[in-house]
């Protein structure tokens, strides 16, 4: 069973990615339609995903959600073009 601390490491280090996507976007490193941008931002979600249902943050948890549904479709598209 994972420990508590291993789901907060896990919640920072997916704020972490997500903090880095938005400054690669925001700084014009990537393009938002990059796989690399997406799979940040589905990996960050996914890592906060499980740290906020742990601490029963429903909101959060919702939010992250959707964010992993926003990248997937993105990358799905984005494979669609390529």
């Amino acid at each position: 069973m994972i420990s508590g601390v291993w789901l907060d490491v896990g919640g920072w280090m997916g704020a972490l990615a997500l903090l880095v996507a938005y400054s690669w976007i925001s700084w014009g490193r990537v393009r938002g339609s990059s796989g690399s941008y997406q799979s940040l931002n589905i990996v960050g979600s996914l890592l906060l995903l499980t740290n906020a249902g742990w601490h029963h943050a429903w909101p959060s948890s919702v939010v992250n959600l959707v964010w992993i549904g926003v990248g997937l479709i993105a990358l799905i598209r984005g494979s669609k073009r390529n």
